[in-house]
């Protein structure tokens, strides 16, 4: 009876682990393939809960969103012979599990794959088209080439490329740097050109500065003498009316303004007494101290 109900159990506990691994959910966002014995037979895309035979039968799951591939930059030859490092990705899907499986296995095969599929299209296009087209011009009809011819060929993996884009173009380090030169040697010129033309506008400048400066000098000048001519003029005759009038008081007053400039303090003259300098003072009955 005992070892009855043991068997029992047993038998009970292998069709639970069996009905436990005959069983598998397929996620949203997932698909599967089934291995019998190490050899696919079938591929799952729809999600939800499926069966399989227990303990015979493996389940190998992959995404079904859109997976990344990033390649490594690569020297790429333009139509006009110049070298133009490439630095793309794309955006791939497994569309078909089971051809994925037989033929990449996974996806790091997939993506040694595609290395070379998207590699090869790049080349083949961007070789059609000068440098200057493909930096500026002509990139998304480029990309969309690639990317039409890079899907046909991935088919063939159980893959599906959807996009495939440029990050960068840029120049190898050495031609880098003969265009950085080119381009410091422009600059330099063009730097050379503009302080040569400010040169010359600052000397029109501070020559027209300088013209006008002269001008408005003698201008001043020429002013400032028919100012003085005309002062002279009124001077002399106010004083020509003043001597008219009296002569005597008129030279009276002009030997007072002598003597007042001529003997300041602490100033000595020396004249003879009978010098005609000396005639007012001689009049006023001033005594002078003989030296």
């Amino acid at each position: 009876m005992g070892r009855k109900f043991g068997t029992l159990v047993i038998v009970i506990l292998v069709v639970l682990v069996g009905l436990n691994t005959a069983f598998y959910i397929v996620d949203q966002t997932e698909q599967a393939i089934v291995v019998q014995l190490g050899k696919p037979v079938s591929g799952i895309q729809n999600p939800g809960l499926h069966w399989k035979i227990p303990f015979i039968q493996d389940v190998i799951l992959f995404e079904s969103r859109l997976l990344d591939y990033d390649a490594r930059p690569e020297e790429i030859l333009t139509e006009d012979k110049k070298n133009l490092v490439v630095d793309n990705y794309a955006k791939w899907k497994i569309i078909d599990p089971l051809k994925f499986y037989m033929t990449v296995r996974n996806v790091q095969g997939a993506l040694s794959r595609l290395d070379d599929i998207i590699y090869a299209e790049l080349r083949v296009e961007l070789g059609k088209f000068k440098m200057i087209e493909i930096i500026a011009k002509n990139r998304g009809a480029i990309m969309k080439a690639v990317t039409e011819r890079s899907d046909e060929r991935a088919r063939d993996y159980g893959i599906s490329v959807v996009d495939v884009r440029i990050k960068r173009a840029d120049l190898p380090p050495e031609n880098q740097r003969a265009v950085f030169g080119r381009m410091r040697t422009e600059r330099e010129r063009q730097a050379k050109k503009y302080r040569s033309e400010g040169e010359e506008a600052a000397l029109k400048i501070r020559a027209e500065a300088d013209r006008k400066r002269t001008v408005i000098l003698a201008e001043a000048y020429r002013e400032s003498q028919d100012q003085r001519g005309q002062g002279d003029a009124a001077s002399t005759k106010i004083y020509a009316r003043a001597y008219n009038r009296d002569p005597e008081f008129f030279a009276f007053l002009r030997s007072l303004e002598s003597y007042e400039k001529a003997m300041k303090e602490e100033t000595t003259v020396i004249l003879s007494p009978q010098d005609e300098f000396m005639r007012y003072m001689n009049q006023s009955g001033a005594k002078l101290k003989p030296e």
